[in-house]
């Protein structure tokens, strides 16, 4: 699969393209459709004249590693790659666990001291998106703080295999430190496209509720077929995007190595 059909096909690409394009079908706007630009194209528009001219010079110095390595150095580690393997797929699973739980559902306030009858809260404060983006927010920490660590061990343990997996590793340090400020403007920007799922969520629910001309139900929002249940599945999708997005350098870092081993005993 080439680079541009991976970044074209993003599952978190495709996912906000499709709530755009609902979006803007309920508002009778169509939104033309545009070519993707190429991954050259975008990767100029991430950089600047000055980061142009470091990734070149990195670029040239990763690409004399295989000269420096003479006779003094050490020859390559024998990778454990079940190992390596194993360790990307328990932190992946353990992020999965977390994105996919759904959260407990609101509980009645204290009965009050003349032991009236507790209340419940109010419903509407679930139509706030207030409501919803710490929650969001707390994930995506946790994504950056197992993520990033396992980037680095999984090319810190490629770089002591082969020359060529030296290179990659390399090139994939100079890449983070490059890359990392534009990720980080553009996680902190999908808490508002989740924000514009909500409305639109509510919305649809209240059209429903107008033509069929029935009476809302707070207490089936959050059941099977009701707006609140349709938005969780949205945010466990949008979260599972980022997830997968996040983890494609690491993973690409892991098929390097493994077809870099592959190689070896052919």
């Amino acid at each position: 699969m080439t680079q541009h059909h991976r970044l074209n096909s993003s599952p978190l690409v495709v996912l906000l393209q499709q709530w755009t394009r609902e979006a803007s079908e309920r508002a009778a706007r169509p939104v033309p459709a545009v070519k993707p630009p190429d991954v050259a194209e975008q990767l100029s528009q991430w950089l600047g004249t000055v980061d142009a001219v470091q990734l070149s010079r990195a670029l040239h110095a990763i690409e004399t590693l295989p000269s420096q390595a003479g006779s003094a150095q050490r020859p390559p580690m024998v990778l454990n790659m079940t190992a390596l393997a194993g360790l990307v797929a328990k932190v992946r699973a353990d992020l999965e666990g977390q994105l996919t739980t759904r959260p407990a559902a609101p509980k009645p306030l204290r009965a009050r001291a003349d032991n009236t009858p507790v209340e419940l809260p109010d419903p509407m404060v679930e139509t706030e998106f207030a409501t919803h983006a710490p929650r969001y927010l707390d994930l995506q920490k946790q994504m950056e703080l197992r993520l990033q660590p396992l980037r680095a061990q999984v090319r810190q343990t490629i770089a002591q295999g082969t020359p060529r997996l030296r290179q990659v590793a390399a090139l994939d340090a100079v890449m983070e430190h490059m890359l990392a400020p534009r990720e980080q403007r553009l996680w902190a920007l999908l808490p508002a496209h989740l924000e514009r799922r909500l409305a639109h969520r509510h919305r649809q629910h209240q059209h429903r509720l107008t033509a069929q001309g029935l009476t809302d139900e707070p207490a089936r929002w959050r059941q099977a077929g009701g707006w609140l249940w349709a938005f969780e599945r949205d945010m466990q999708a949008l979260l599972t995007a980022e997830l997968q997005t996040r983890m494609e350098p690491i993973t690409g870092l892991l098929e390097a190595a493994q077809n870099d081993t592959t190689g070896q005993q052919e």
